[in-house]
C-alpha cells in the first residue's frame, strides 16, 4: 500500500489528540499537517495544546514541533495532503461548509463530526457493517463538481457498541430495540480534571444523543438508490443516553425483539462468526475478532474490556431472555477509539484500500 499524506483538522481537541496518537506510527498514513482555530495557528502543536494534552500516552514527537495551520485556510492545508481527518468544534452549518470546502478543493474528508451524517449522498460508515455505502461517493462528487474530493463520515460513538451486536441478527427479522447507553466523559471532550462535577455523579441527559442513537442506525442499514442512501424504516429503536463517571468506554444495555425468534445458541454463533470488509482486507486498524462474547455473569466491564484489540473490538455479554422483549444483553465499545478517531482511521483505511483517495 502506498503512503498517503494526511492532515488532522481540529487537531487540538480530544478527538484530534487521539487521531495524532493513532497516526504517529501508521503504516499507510503519514501525519503531514495539523490545523485548528486561528488562536492556535502559527504556534507549534506543543504550544497550542499546552497543558490540555488528555491522552494517557505522551504527545508523539512527530507532532510536537509541527506548526499549526489555520483550518479555515482550506487551499493551504489541502495542497499539503492527500486527505484530511476532521474533528472540529464548531456549529453544524459551519462544519458542513468547511468540510464541503475541503472536498471542493479536491481533498477528501473523513469526518468525526455529525454535521454531514444525514446528507443523503454522504456515506456514514461502520466499516464492518455497511462498506457498500461507499458506492454513493461518485454521486456526491457529481453534486460537488469534484474529481477526487468527497466527504465520508463515521457514525455517533454511542451506537458503535449495540449496532454491531444487532447487525448480524437482522436476518431473524429484528423489529424493535430499546437501548440505554452509559457514556464516558471523554465523549464530551472532558477529563475528570476539567469536569470535576462528574466525579461521583450521573447526568441523565446528553444533548441530541438520543435522536442520533435512534435515527443513525436506520441510515447505516439503508440502501443506496439513485445516488442517495435511503434509510430503512425498521427496526424501531428507542434510546436513553446517560453520562456516567467513567473516563473512556460507552456501555449499552440493549433489549431486542424479532419476527422469527432465534435461539440463544444461534445468536452467539452469529456473533462469534461475524466479520466484515476490514477483516477480509486485513486493514491495519481492524480487530481480528470484531465481536467478543463473554460468558461470565459480570462481564464485559468497561475498565477491563474497553481496550480489547487496541480499543477496536466490541464486547458483549449477559445475553438472556426478557419478559417484555425477546432478549436482552449488554455491550461495550471504546468511545474515542472504535467510536471516534479509531473508527475514522479504519474508515480511511477502507477508503484507501478501495482506491477512493487516488
Amino acid at each position: 500500500m502506498k503512503q498517503y499524506r494526511v492532515a488532522v483538522v481540529g487537531a487540538t481537541g480530544m478527538v484530534g489528540q487521539r487521531f495524532i496518537t493513532l497516526l504517529a506510527d501508521h503504516p499507510w498514513f503519514k501525519l503531514t499537517a495539523l490545523a485548528a482555530s486561528p488562536r492556535s495557528a502559527g504556534k507549534t502543536y506543543e504550544e497550542a495544546v499546552g497543558n490540555r494534552w488528555a491522552m494517557a500516552a505522551p504527545m508523539p514527537e512527530v507532532a510536537k514541533k509541527m506548526v499549526v495551520l489555520d483550518a479555515s485556510h482550506v487551499e493551504e492545508v489541502a495542497a499539503l495532503v492527500d486527505f484530511v481527518f476532521c474533528a472540529v468544534d464548531m456549529k453544524k452549518d459551519e462544519i458542513r461548509a468547511l468540510e464541503e470546502a475541503y472536498a471542493k478543493a479536491e481533498c477528501p474528508v473523513v469526518s468525526n463530526n455529525s454535521a454531514h451524517r444525514f446528507t443523503p449522498d454522504v456515506p456514514m460508515v461502520i466499516p464492518e457493517i455497511n462498506d457498500a455505502h461507499l458506492e454513493v461517493i461518485p454521486a456526491q462528487r457529481k453534486r460537488l463538481g469534484t474529481k477526487k474530493g468527497f466527504v465520508a463520515v463515521k457514525s455517533n460513538c454511542s451506537l458503535q457498541s449495540y449496532v454491531p451486536a444487532l447487525h448480524p441478527l437482522m436476518e431473524f427479522g429484528l423489529n424493535k430495540a430499546l437501548v440505554c447507553t452509559y457514556q464516558a466523559i471523554s465523549g464530551a471532550g472532558k477529563t475528570f480534571a476539567t469536569w470535576p462535577e462528574m466525579v461521583d455523579n450521573v447526568i441523565p441527559y446528553i444533548g441530541g444523543e438520543e435522536e442520533k442513537s435512534e435515527q443513525e442506525p436506520l441510515k447505516i442499514w439503508g440502501k443506496v438508490e439513485d445516488g442517495k442512501i435511503v434509510p430503512v424504516s425498521s427496526p424501531s429503536i428507542t434510546a436513553q443516553c446517560i453520562r456516567v463517571p467513567v473516563s473512556d468506554g460507552h456501555l449499552a444495555a440493549c433489549f431486542m425483539s424479532f419476527d422469527k425468534k432465534p435461539s440463544i445458541e444461534q445468536i452467539k454463533e452469529k456473533w462469534a462468526t461475524y466479520s466484515g470488509a476490514p477483516q477480509a482486507l486485513n486493514l491495519p486498524s481492524a480487530p481480528k475478532q470484531f465481536l467478543h462474547y463473554f460468558e461470565e455473569a459480570d462481564r464485559p466491564q468497561t475498565k477491563s474490556e474497553r481496550n480489547l484489540e487496541n480499543g477496536m473490538a466490541v464486547s458483549i455479554g449477559r445475553l438472556r431472555e426478557d419478559t417484555q422483549y425477546d432478549y436482552k444483553f449488554v455491550c461495550i465499545s471504546h468511545n474515542t477509539l472504535r467510536g471516534a478517531a479509531g473508527g475514522a482511521v479504519l474508515l480511511a483505511e477502507l477508503l484507501a484500500a478501495k482506491g477512493y483517495f487516488d
